[in-house]
């Protein structure tokens, strides 16, 4: 994440920047931040975790949405952009636009060395005000490695799987995925 516009803005200055902005930034406690590409290993990652996804959600009347369906976390007031979000229930939006999404009830984010802080952090403590979320799933991209945390009442935890072989359940969507299937064609730089 890259440092804030000094500015103060209000959530409807931002929505109505953002939705003619050629690039995407996120928004918290009134400021805005620009986000940063993706490398290549992200963008493989993320697109087989959506696919996977997607493919399994046809014809369960569930959505797999990209990075670039902005989610709001109201009772914080963030908007932001997931790497991938997924939602069995009807999908709820902020407005017409059907730009903003309210009710996500997975969310999957790809790690990279400059947000991996933020993601497990402080954006992670924003994503947990949301009643609709059950889990939140980190996917290294410099190894074989996820971490699962699932919801139960007010506690949130954690697994991990690192074996290629290991499958990933999210039991909110009711999906399977391998982790060999989420890293393939990915390759890894010999440390």
């Amino acid at each position: 994440m890259s440092s804030p516009d000094l500015d103060f803005v209000t959530p409807g200055e931002y929505l109505a920047l953002e939705r003619k902005a050629a690039f995407r930034s996120e928004y918290i406690a009134g400021h805005i931040f620009a986000m940063s590409g993706a490398s290549h290993r992200h963008n493989l990652i993320a697109g087989n975790v959506f696919g996977l996804l997607w493919t399994q959600m046809r014809g369960r009347g569930c959505q797999a949405y990209t990075n670039d369906m902005r989610v709001k976390v109201s009772p914080t007031g963030m908007y932001t952009y997931p790497g991938i979000v997924g939602v069995c229930e009807e999908p709820r939006f902020e407005d017409a636009h059907a730009d903003t999404l309210l009710n996500p009830q997975v969310i999957v984010e790809v790690l990279s060395e400059s947000t991996e802080a933020y993601d497990r952090g402080e954006k992670f403590a924003h994503y947990r005000r949301l009643d609709s979320l059950r889990e939140y799933v980190l996917v290294a991209q410099d190894k074989i490695h996820v971490e699962h945390y699932a919801r139960e009442g007010e506690q949130w935890i954690l697994s991990e799987i690192s074996d290629a072989n290991g499958i990933l359940h999210l039991g909110s969507i009711d999906c399977h995925i391998g982790l060999a299937a989420i890293y393939e064609k990915v390759e890894f730089v010999a440390s």
